[in-house]
C-alpha cells in the first residue's frame, strides 16, 4: 500500500503578480504529523492555503492520495482545515458548529459523530453552549472537532494556538497530537514556534524568503542543518570562522578541533564552524570572554558572549551560576559533532 498521502513537487504561488513562494517539494505520508516553521513574510501560510485549494497555484504539481489535485475545489479534496482565528459561527451551538461539515450525513449518523467528536475533544457538557460562552481553550477544541468530524485524513492547522494564553498552549498541543494520533489523521501544522513545531511534529519543514529550505526531523534541523540560513533560523545558531588545518582538523578561537564530517573542505579553506548554546560550557577551559547580555528563563539563563577576536556566542547555564555583563569568564567547547559549511 502506498504511505504518500500529499506529494508535493516545485509548488509555486504568486500575489499581486509578486512571487510568495516557490520551488517547494516535499511528501506527507499517511498518519504523519507535520510542521512549517519559518518567519512571518516567509510564505508558509500561503502554502498551507494552496494546499487546501484556497489560493491558486501558479506552478507545480499537487497530488493527494495519489491523484492529481491542483485544479480540486477545496471542498473535493477531503482536508480539514483550521483557520488562526478559528472562523466559529457565531449563531450556531457548539453541537451546530460541529456538524457544519455533515449536512449531507444521515441524521442519526450526524447526531451520533457530534458525540462522539465532543467526547473526544471534551466537550460533552457544551453541547448546546454558544461559542461566546466559551474560553479561549474550549472554542478551540470546537474548531478541531469541526475540522474533523467529516473525518478527512489530513488536517491543515494556521498557527492555531497563538491566540491562546502561553501556559494554555502546551497543553491543548498535546491533546491535538494525541487526538490525531488516536484518529490516525495526518497534520501539517503552520507556526513560528520554534518549541512548539519540535514538541508537536514528526516532520518539520523551514520556510525562508519563499523556499522550503530543509524538510527533515527536529533533530536533524538543529543537528545537521542544510545550510547556514537554516543554521541561523533554527536553535540560535551561531558561525565562526574558521581555517581547515587539514582534512580532519579545523582551527577556530578555542585552537584545534577534530572533525568527524568534511563537507568537501581542504587545507587552508575558510569555513563557518556551527555553534549552539548547548554546545557551550561556561566556567571552564582556556579561552576567555565577556558577558555582553544575561536573560533570566528560571532554571537557566541565556547569555550572549563575545571572544576576543569579536565572535559573538549564545550559552546557557544554571541561573544560580549567575554571570554579570562585563564580567570575563572561561568558556570551551563541548561539541558531540563538528558542523561545518565552506565560507
Amino acid at each position: 500500500m502506498n504511505t504518500v498521502l500529499l506529494d508535493a513537487q516545485g509548488l509555486a504561488c504568486e500575489h499581486a503578480g509578486q512571487t510568495v513562494f516557490s520551488g517547494v517539494s516535499f511528501q506527507l505520508q499517511r498518519g504523519e504529523i507535520a510542521a512549517l516553521l519559518g518567519p512571518s513574510g516567509s510564505g508558509k501560510t500561503t502554502l498551507l492555503r494552496a494546499l487546501a485549494g484556497l489560493h491558486p497555484l501558479a506552478a507545480g504539481a499537487l497530488h493527494l492520495r495519489g491523484s492529481e489535485a491542483s485544479r480540486l475545489p477545496p471542498e473535493k479534496r477531503g482536508l480539514g482545515f483550521v483557520f488562526q482565528d478559528l472562523a466559529l459561527f457565531p449563531h450556531l451551538s457548539v453541537a451546530g458548529n460541529v456538524s457544519f461539515g455533515l449536512s449531507a450525513w444521515p441524521r442519526e449518523k450526524r447526531s451520533a459523530r457530534v458525540h462522539d467528536m465532543l467526547e473526544h475533544t471534551g466537550l460533552s457538557d457544551f453541547h448546546d453552549r454558544m461559542p461566546h460562552q466559551l474560553s479561549g481553550g474550549q472554542q478551540q477544541r470546537v474548531a478541531l472537532a469541526r475540522a474533523l468530524a467529516p473525518g478527512p485524513d489530513l488536517l491543515l492547522l494556521d498557527e492555531p494556538l497563538s491566540s491562546l494564553d502561553a501556559d494554555l498552549r502546551p497543553k491543548l498541543r498535546e491533546e491535538l497530537r494525541a487526538l490525531l494520533k488516536d484518529t490516525g489523521t495526518a497534520a501539517l501544522m503552520v507556526t513560528h514556534d520554534q518549541d512548539e513545531a519540535f514538541a508537536f511534529a514528526e516532520t518539520v519543514g523551514v520556510m525562508l524568503d519563499g523556499r522550503l529550505a530543509q524538510w527533515g526531523s527536529g533533530y536533524a534541523l538543529y543537528h545537521q542543518p542544510a545550510s547556514t540560513q537554516v543554521a541561523r533560523f533554527v536553535g540560535d545558531g551561531r558561525l565562526l570562522p574558521v581555517r581547515m588545518l587539514d582534512d580532519t582538523r579545523v582551527m577556530s578561537p578555542f585552537g584545534a578541533l577534530q572533525v568527524s564530517q568534511n563537507p568537501a573542505l581542504r587545507e587552508g579553506d575558510a569555513a563557518w564552524l556551527l555553534l549552539r548554546p548547548d554546545d557551550i560550557v561556561m566556567g571552564e577551559g582556556d579561552c576567555e570572554a565577556q558577558v555582553e547580555s544575561v536573560v533570566f528563563h528560571g532554571s537557566e539563563s541565556a547569555h550572549v558572549l563575545r571572544m576576543d577576536d569579536g565572535s559573538i556566542l549564545m550559552a546557557r547555564a544554571p541561573s544560580h551560576q549567575r554571570h554579570h555583563v562585563g564580567e570575563r569568564v572561561r568558556v570551551r567547547p563541548d561539541l558531540a559533532h563538528v558542523v561545518l559549511f565552506p565560507a
